[in-house]
């Protein structure tokens, strides 16, 4: 009788170290790419904004008219709250690729033939979403501290008052941010453009609904470090009354006034529901282990088999009978070129492609928009719902400058002799999009002689295009310009001047963003930029040149 040795099973000590070095793979993997350096300079950036110069008028955070002075834990609690705010926007892009990068890849195959189980591996893929944006919050902080010395109003430091609003406000929101990525990932119909549009909405309603008092968990924590700045102002004999908080970037009419804040003690409660935030976001990141097959191909769905050769009598796979044959008929003479025609078949065939598999919900969508305008008075029409009709066709825009390399084109279409004519074609595709989508805005401008948004609504047609396909060109994925666009939307509806591309922030009579002459010598410039993107990729994969 032969002795059957049994297999070693892995202890807890060596899963955990596995899981670890998964997570810190691919945390070194992320930090390496162009994405994760300029979040993080954006979020830097942020800090700089937090705390500005005591004589600015742009600030991100304030009480009315009133701040606190840059202490340790003024400076930290405002770099920590508009950290929280962009890191679970900017942060949500950067690490939403942790699934779909072990596809491409092919890591995931390897995966599947280890014992490492769907919990551990979504485990591990939120660890290392969680360093990625932990590190971003780190290196804020740090900068929280390089800012308050800069700043001089105070230079005395306390690691602790400075450090805590990171742990308390900034941890749970990133943790939060990254289980959402990956429980995008998991879920078909969020993994690609629509997940991004998602995002940008849920971001929205932490951002706003996330400042109330009844935001579940504490939302972002605003609430509470609200009620601590208003006791300090009655301390100091200060009326808070009328003395709104806000959160986010705003012009002021004058400099803010400094009282003296001594930080925010939190309580049990507010600490036990950050702390349930990020129970909250750790099964969130675990939840997809009920459906996710981890790229085992058993629990995929089966190809459709290949067509197989009928069995003949002398084998079992005799080849099929020939079709019959048809008559040949001989080949007509090609037609004569048109002058010009050439230009109109580019550019419907770059229309075609650009629409092709847009789902008929959307089409309703779009005829809805344009219906609402056509009924709405003509202010709301363009003010309202132009920037709705301009929002709809995002995930079609961001297809400009990427679909030849996402299909594989690129090379094939590299030896096609007039490249600028095609990049012009393919962006005056978008602009028919465009205006297509704002027709009826722009009718009820005609009708109302509002000059002014006519020659907005024509520099955002031309800009619109130019800035997709110049982001497109460049970073060959869709997602820089869902990310850019958005963000640049998002700016104009709160009406924020100098990103008004659209004219629908008025003052007066006139535009109180930039005028259409600029808008639309930007896109000019966009265009230029793409097309010498496109020139300079097109001489690299040319034959004989490396």
């Amino acid at each position: 009788m032969t002795a059957v040795s049994a297999v070693p099973r892995r202890g807890p000590a060596q899963a955990a170290r596995g899981l670890a070095g998964l997570a810190l793979g691919d945390f070194r993997d992320r930090v390496r790419r162009p994405a994760y350096l300029v979040i993080l300079a954006a979020a830097v950036g942020l800090g700089y904004l937090a705390v500005p110069e005591a004589g600015s008028r742009w600030v991100i955070l304030n009480l009315g008219h009133y701040r606190g002075l840059y202490t340790s834990a003024y400076v930290g609690m405002a770099t920590a709250l508009a950290g929280a705010i962009w890191l679970t926007l900017g942060g949500f892009y950067v690490v939403r690729n942790a699934i779909a990068r072990d596809v491409a890849t092919g890591v995931g195959e390897v995966l599947a033939a280890t014992p490492l189980r769907t919990a551990g591996y979504l485990a591990a893929k939120f660890l290392g979403n969680l360093l990625v944006l932990g590190s971003m919050l780190g290196v804020l902080a740090g900068t929280a501290l390089v800012v308050q010395l800069a700043r001089g109003e105070s230079t005395a430091v306390d690691p602790v008052a400075l450090a805590a609003p990171f742990l308390l406000i900034g941890v749970p929101m990133v943790a939060l941010t990254a289980a959402a990525a990956l429980l995008f990932e998991a879920i078909p119909p969020l993994r690609a453009g629509l997940g991004n549009v998602v995002w940008f909405v849920v971001w929205m309603a932490i951002a706003l609904g996330g400042q109330s008092p009844r935001a579940p968990l504490g939302g972002i924590g605003v609430y509470p470090v609200a009620a601590s700045l208003r006791r300090a102002m009655v301390a100091q004999g200060i009326d808070p009354a009328g003395q709104e908080f806000s959160l986010g970037l705003t012009y002021l009419d004058r400099p803010l006034r400094p009282f003296a804040w001594h930080g925010f003690e939190p309580g049990l409660g507010f600490v036990l529901g950050r702390l349930a935030l990020v129970g909250v976001a750790a099964v969130l990141a675990l939840l997809p282990a009920l459906w996710f097959g981890r790229f085992d191909p058993a629990r995929r769905a089966a190809p459709a088999p290949e067509p197989q050769a009928a069995p003949g009598p002398d084998g079992p796979a005799a080849a099929l009978p020939e079709p019959p044959a048809t008559a040949v008929r001989p080949v007509p003479a090609p037609a004569r070129g048109r002058r010009g025609g050439a230009a109109g078949r580019l550019f419907a065939g770059e229309l075609r492609i650009l629409v092709q598999g847009v789902a008929r919900w959307w089409w309703l969508g779009a005829l809805a928009i344009n219906a609402a305008a056509a009924v709405a008075p003509a202010p709301a029409a363009a003010a309202y719902v132009l920037p709705v009709a301009w929002i709809w066709p995002v995930l079609i825009w961001s297809r400009l400058g990427t679909q030849r390399h996402e299909h594989g084109v690129e090379a094939l279409l590299g030896a096609y002799p007039a490249a600028r004519g095609r990049v012009l074609a393919e962006w005056a595709a978008g602009a028919a999009v465009a205006a297509a989508a704002g027709a009826v805005p722009l009718a009820r401008m005609l009708l109302a002689g509002d000059r002014a948004g006519v020659a907005a609504w024509c520099a955002a047609v031309l800009f619109i295009p130019a800035f997709a396909l110049a982001l497109g060109t460049l970073s060959r994925t869709q997602r820089l310009f869902q990310i850019g666009y958005l963000v640049l939307w998002y700016g104009a509806v709160n009406g924020v001047p100098v990103v008004d591309y659209m004219g629908i922030v008025r003052d007066g009579a006139g535009l109180a963003g930039p005028p259409p002459g600029a808008i639309a010598a930007l896109a000019v410039a966009l265009l230029a930029a793409a097309l010498v993107t496109e020139r300079v990729r097109r001489a690299g994969i040319a034959p004989g040149r490396r």
